[in-house]
């Protein structure tokens, strides 16, 4: 199963910015699966998005960034408000969770 991460929470033109290969053992389970990307396009010991960085604890090689980076800059993380779409169906990054919405 894949997930594709917009961001679109800060942003004027929504951007396709990750594709996230989830585990087999987690992908027949989409909440999880969501969880799984949101949690590996977010920026907590590191930078999700940079492969350059020793000791990168948000580096995760089922994640590929769609997009360059700016400046030498990583990625900023998935907030509420961006989308994932998984399954032919688009889901919205809640404050607690997520959301159907197409």
């Amino acid at each position: 199963m894949k997930v594709i991460v917009i961001h679109k929470a800060f942003e004027e033109i929504p951007v396709a910015v990750a594709e996230v290969n989830v585990p087999a053992e987690i992908s027949d389970n989409i909440e999880e699966a969501l969880e799984y990307a949101y949690r590996w396009t977010n920026n907590i010991q590191g930078s999700w998005s940079r492969d350059d960085i020793e000791d990168n604890g948000d580096y995760n090689s089922n994640v590929t960034r769609l997009v360059p980076l700016k400046n030498g800059y990583g990625l900023r993380s998935t907030s509420a408000r961006d989308h994932m779409i998984v399954e032919g169906k688009v889901y919205e990054v809640d404050f607690f969770g997520f959301k159907e919405v197409a």
